[in-house]
């Protein structure tokens, strides 16, 4: 891995959710290939973290191929045996079960992907963390993404949404000027 450099104030401020007593939602945005990834990987160094990826979507991709995929993650990541889940309720209901009792940070990234082929997706997103992810007071939920219009528009505009987000953060260029590359 290499020297993390930059973004010392977001690391800060997602540091301080792991001293929170409740269960924290973050939303993380900026176009590719900016560093979210890198620093949710820094802020998970020495935690338990469960990174979830949607699949990029063709013409093809459906609801089915994107539950499918994010089922097989969660098979390699939790050492489970085979399953089949036919909606995303079931899903969350599934996985929010499996992170219940431990510190755990749960990334959903390019949630727009996962997310956009199902327009009652984050419904059930919704529903899932205001009944089971919250019961784990020490799980931290970051939904991230490259297509930070669909996450505003979607996520950080909705009245499902209002007032269950922990943190916010808009990832922009690191500038040169202030050492920062």
């Amino acid at each position: 891995m290499t020297v993390f450099i930059g973004r010392e104030t977001e690391l800060s401020n997602l540091k301080g959710l792991l001293k929170k007593n409740s269960a924290s939602l973050v939303v993380i945005k900026g176009r590719r290939r900016i560093g979210k990834s890198r620093l949710i990987e820094e802020f998970g160094k020495n935690q338990n973290i469960a990174l979830l990826a949607g699949i990029p979507p063709t013409p093809q991709t459906t609801i089915a191929s994107q539950i499918a995929e994010f089922t097989r993650q969660m098979i390699r990541i939790f050492g489970l045996p085979p399953l089949k889940f036919e909606d995303w309720e079931d899903v969350f209901w599934f996985l929010a079960d499996r992170v219940k009792k431990e510190r755990i940070i749960l990334v959903f990234d390019e949630i727009s992907w996962i997310g956009s082929k199902d327009p009652d997706f984050l419904g059930k997103l919704k529903t899932a963390c205001d009944i089971h992810f919250k019961q784990n007071d020490k799980l931290i939920l970051i939904l991230c993404g490259s297509i930070s219009a669909w996450i505003e528009r979607n996520i950080l505009r909705s009245t499902g949404f209002m007032g269950r987000i922990s943190r916010t953060f808009t990832l922009d260029e690191l500038t040169l000027a202030t050492g920062q590359i």
